[in-house]
């Protein structure tokens, strides 16, 4: 039934009403009544959950189909180190933290290309080595740092414009470079042996990809914080795979479920009061268990009538 929907009215229109009256039902939910369409469009929060789940659509993608789930939890909480020592130099915690996560993203990719050290072992190096230096420059930080539950878990009130300017500048970045690299960045996602046999530069695109992945980890993390940042970028994506296998699909896929989560995320964090971050993951959580278990239903039945 849901297909032949679709298929009549046409999968963007139906996405495009699902999301705008998401939107709507978020701002009645914040209190902002008075905002009409285009006010709750342009409002800060929605932008920015606009732009990250864009953002998160193609690097998580990237991610779950290279299968680098775990360095990328190693690069968001190496970034820790870089907000700390932001904090303790007096600059803004943020650039030093994009920075920081760059440099480890490298170290990593570094280091296990070298063969000498496994991969596993390059994280936890880079990983503890951000944590531990994030925590001793907030010791040695003088006052006291309110931004610091922001950084840890995640708040929507406190994105500002420069926020939504980097997630933005990030974006048409990603977007130039998918589109000038996408089959190189396809063939490299999908089998590294086969990339480097067509002679195609797989080094470039490595690197290339990690320094977008730790510029994406610190784009978001005054969205979701350090703890579940990682999972804006893995969750939509293993959503949108349970729905389809092509790539390009589930680039797609992931930005509207990466939306949805977010919308509804934040209703959820405003009635109860809670982090952001850590209610969005929850609901992105439970969109995936109810798409898994309606696909395995699926299937079963489609199993069952094939043997009728």
């Amino acid at each position: 039934m849901l297909r032949k929907i679709l298929a009549t009215v046409g999968t963007r229109y139906v996405i495009a009403a699902l999301n705008l009256a998401l939107m709507l039902i978020n701002s009645r939910v914040l209190g902002r009544h008075d905002m009409g369409v285009a006010g709750v469009v342009f409002a800060s929060a929605n932008v920015a959950v606009m732009l990250a789940s864009v953002l998160c659509g193609f690097i998580g993608t990237y991610i779950v189909t290279r299968r680098l789930v775990f360095i990328s939890g190693g690069i968001t909480h190496a970034s820790f180190g870089g907000i700390g020592l932001g904090v303790f130099l007096g600059i803004n915690p943020i650039l030093s933290a994009m920075v920081f996560s760059v440099l480890s993203a490298f170290g990593v990719q570094w280091m296990s290309r070298r063969g000498d050290v496994r991969e596993d072992s390059a994280i936890a190096v880079f990983w503890t080595f951000g944590m531990s230096l994030g925590i001793i420059c907030c010791f040695l930080s003088p006052g006291f740092m309110p931004d610091l539950p922001s950084f840890l878990f995640g708040s929507i009130l406190t994105i500002g414009q420069a926020d939504l300017w980097l997630l933005a500048a990030l974006l048409v970045v990603v977007a130039i470079v998918f589109a000038l690299l996408f089959r190189t960045i396809l063939s490299v996602a999908f089998d590294v042996d086969f990339a480097r046999s067509q002679r195609l530069p797989v080094a470039f695109i490595e690197y290339l990809m990690m320094a977008l992945i730790a510029l994406t980890i610190v784009g978001t993390l005054r969205m979701v914080g350090i703890v579940l940042s990682i999972s804006l970028l893995t969750i939509p994506q293993m959503s949108a795979n349970v729905l389809t296998h092509n790539f390009k699909r589930m680039i797609a896929w992931s930005i509207v479920i990466g939306w949805v989560d977010c919308l509804m995320g934040l209703g959820l964090s405003y009635a109860l009061n809670v982090p952001s971050g850590a209610s969005i993951i929850f609901v992105s959580i439970l969109v995936y268990l109810v798409l898994k278990i309606g696909n395995i239903v699926f299937k079963k039945r489609q199993r069952q009538l094939e043997t009728i």
